[in-house]
């Protein structure tokens, strides 16, 4: 079966500082894929790379068998692709359906109907209604995005990565920053989307990670160390050396 997400070679140099060195990641339809490993591992910059706001230095990207390496952005967003990041981005002083209707609004290309009445967008609303109830935002739906907590604001986020459709979705440390009841929360809800949506996410958290991701690959200055079921990646004696903190044969 074609990988939704694929790399070959992936590279990324500033300088004489190599970020990323010859990644080969492969992520399966469906999956949720954790990418774990120490500060400055060259998670995020993975992340960049796969979503086109880093170009490689050497290597490409598939999406679902198409290569687009060079694609800019918007065009990976259109063909399926989307990101959350690791400080949330967001309209402090839009409600959350306010943000939810502009990020609909924007993927069926009618943004520039955006400030029309609400009547007038009918279907829009009831797919932002649809997305606010799966992720438990519907009672925050006339908030103001800026008053609420920041787990909430993460949740909004994903509901704005999911109003684009996306048939694999990045999330740059969603936990980030949340109370360690409410990480797993959101977590929680991570894992219970859909199917069609494959996940690849990062996360520091190694009891979230362990408990909701299917496949970890290590990532350790640039290069895959280990990939695996969590079992299996908690097991492994390089791993347990280099990042869980543990020595080797102890």
């Amino acid at each position: 079966m074609t990988a939704a997400l694929r790399t070959h070679g992936i590279a990324k140099r500033f300088g004489a500082l190599a970020a990323l060195d010859g990644v080969d990641l492969q992520v399966a339809m469906g999956a949720r894929h954790a990418l774990i490993g120490p500060n400055g591992a060259g998670k995020s910059t993975l992340i960049e790379v796969l979503s086109g706001a880093l170009a490689p230095s050497a290597g490409d990207v598939w999406l679902h068998g198409e290569r687009i390496t060079g694609l800019p952005q918007h065009a990976r967003v259109r063909r399926g692709l989307t990101r959350t990041f690791q400080i949330t981005q967001l309209f402090p002083r839009l409600t959350v359906v306010e943000c939810l209707l502009l990020a609909l609004l924007e993927r069926d290309r009618a943004g520039w109907t955006a400030w029309r009445p609400l009547a007038q967008c009918s279907e829009q609303l009831a797919e932002a209604q649809a997305l606010m109830k799966r992720l438990g935002l519907a009672d925050d739906a006339r908030r103001v995005v800026g008053e609420l907590p920041y787990g909430r604001q993460r949740l909004v986020e994903i509901a704005l990565g999911l109003a684009a459709r996306p048939r694999v979705l990045l999330l740059d440390e969603p936990a980030a920053g949340i109370p360690s009841g409410e990480s797993t929360d959101v977590l929680a809800v991570v894992a219970s989307l859909p199917r069609d949506v494959t996940i690849l996410f990062i996360e520091h958290d190694m009891d979230l990670v362990f408990r909701f991701a299917e496949r970890v690959t290590v990532l350790v200055a640039g290069r895959i160390l280990a990939e695996g079921p969590p079992a299996e990646i908690a097991r492994d004696e390089r791993v347990r050396a280099v990042y869980l903190g543990v020595e080797e044969g102890a």
